[in-house]
């Protein structure tokens, strides 16, 4: 639809939809399923984070580092060798963008005709007072959905701003792979990219201020970071950022450590270190459209806004800053609009992911959290040494562990560290969301030689040694 169309923009809406990714999308065709007449305004590429510059590129290049790295790890079984190489980078990047371009027009754009009753227009939005401007003229809509997503933030680091550093976006455009990386920021984004860099034979070295993943379980990211040394990823914790300059050989970050002040060069720094929200230019607060300290619009449980009539949902709101949950809430959101704001947001039993090589899966509670939450608690580990089907895959690395209350049995929580352990996280959301016990989780059937029998494994080590079972006593 032309955005320039002024018969258009003077027609009545029932909602306006203000993003055009995963959210903004879920928002309109969960309104116009409800019979709505939907406005979806988009600016720039349409579809968002996850199919251009997230999710999608981010996966195809850590499967395909995985292919690489798979090669080399083929001597854990007696009488295998394997060598893979990098042969063609611009040839990797440009399939990567196929994918991208193909996904893009297949799920976003090819989908627009489908939905008679949304208008997607092109063009910058914004409010001034009680109206919705987009790209200056007035559009008129009953209800209004914010989902303009977030883009990476830069560090606070003295000199960061004459430096040019790469982000999660510019890092899988690079034409040329570099020969070193520095990486500031050690949650998921940094932990993949990390990994990523690494298989494919740049030299990586990750620092960060605290620990890898902060919000895992402890047990899980001492794990993970012994398992990225092994890789040859040099791995940084606990410093301090003095300052970082730009040299003829790259890059130099003066860091401060236990040990004193040190630096660390590379040919190429990479940020991970955050999102920011999209909320500039929307003329939000004089809207009356409330922001935190980091420009995330504040919402209530069925995302409303403190502005009546306009809701947000995504990245923009800063939290659970997952595609899935993008378009879960922005679909809450378009049917509260319509039908009353009858929908709770609810997140208890969200199950999220890091792609690293174990995989990092979890859903709940950690066990700080649950105790915090004022539950007595009761915690189980099991090593995946005690998984039939790490032994027969030859590769042990990662455990599980759950966390329960330890008066009702009910499980709290629970995080998976292994191969395929993004596989196997529904399953525990599901025990969640349905308020599944230890035992009842022990006692269910499993399949044999699956990662997820760990999950089976682990609830039946809350009351007996796992370890001298038989295979399938349980």
């Amino acid at each position: 639809m032309d955005a320039c169309c002024s018969e258009l923009r003077n027609s009545p809406y029932d909602i306006a939809v203000v993003g055009a990714g995963s959210a903004g999308f879920s928002a309109a065709i969960t309104a116009a399923d409800l019979g709505a007449r939907v406005a979806l305004i988009g600016h720039g590429t349409i579809g968002g984070t996850c199919v251009n510059v997230g999710c999608v590129p981010s996966k195809t290049m850590i499967r395909a580092a995985e292919a690489l790295h798979g090669a080399s790890a083929a001597t854990r079984f007696p009488g295998l060798a394997g060598e893979a190489r990098v042969t063609d980078w611009p040839s990797l990047i440009a399939a990567k963008d196929d994918l991208v371009a193909t996904l893009r027009q297949k799920k976003y754009a090819d989908l627009l005709p489908d939905y008679e009753g949304v208008d997607y227009i092109e063009g910058r939005a914004r409010f001034d007072g009680d109206a919705l401007l987009v790209s200056g003229a007035p559009l008129r809509a009953g209800k209004t959905i914010i989902a303009t997503g977030a883009s990476p933030a830069m560090p606070d680091i003295a000199g960061i701003g004459d430096v040019p550093v790469l982000t999660s976006t510019t890092a899988l455009e690079l034409t040329e792979r570099p020969a070193s990386l520095l990486v500031i920021g050690g949650g998921y984004i940094g932990c993949e990219l990390a990994q990523m860099f690494a298989r494919m034979r740049t030299a990586v070295t990750l620092v960060t201020r605290s620990r890898l993943l902060p919000e895992a379980e402890p047990e899980v990211t001492e794990a993970l970071t012994r398992y990225l040394r092994d890789e040859g990823v040099t791995v940084r914790t606990g410093v301090f950022y003095r300052r970082i300059a730009r040299r003829e050989e790259g890059v130099v970050l003066t860091v401060l450590s236990e040990g004193g002040e040190e630096t660390l060069t590379a040919a190429r720094v990479l940020a991970t270190t955050g999102r920011h929200p999209n909320t500039e230019g929307l003329n939000l607060t004089d809207a009356g459209v409330e922001l935190d300290r980091r420009g995330a619009i504040i919402v209530d449980n069925r995302l409303r806004t403190t502005r009546p009539g306009v809701y947000a949902a995504g990245d923009v709101t800063g939290r659970d800053q997952f595609v899935y949950m993008a378009a879960c809430g922005a679909k809450l959101a378009a049917k509260n609009a319509l039908n009353g704001d009858s929908l709770v947001y609810d997140n208890g039993a969200m199950p999220w992911v890091v792609f690293t090589d174990p995989q990092v899966a979890g859903v709940g509670l950690t066990e700080a959290e649950a105790r915090a939450a004022g539950h007595e608690v009761k915690t189980s580990i099991v090593p995946l040494d005690q998984v039939p089907r790490a032994l027969a895959a030859r590769d042990t690395r990662g455990l599980i562990k759950l966390v329960a209350d330890a008066r009702s049995d009910r499980l709290l929580g629970g995080q998976i560290l292994a191969p395929e352990g993004a596989d196997s996280i529904q399953t525990l959301a599901m025990a969640l969301k349905f308020g599944v016990t230890t035992q009842a989780l022990g006692e269910t059937i499993f399949p044999y030689l699956t990662n997820v029998e760990g999950l089976k494994l682990a609830a039946q080590s809350f009351g007996q040694d796992v370890a001298k079972l038989s295979c399938c006593a349980g």
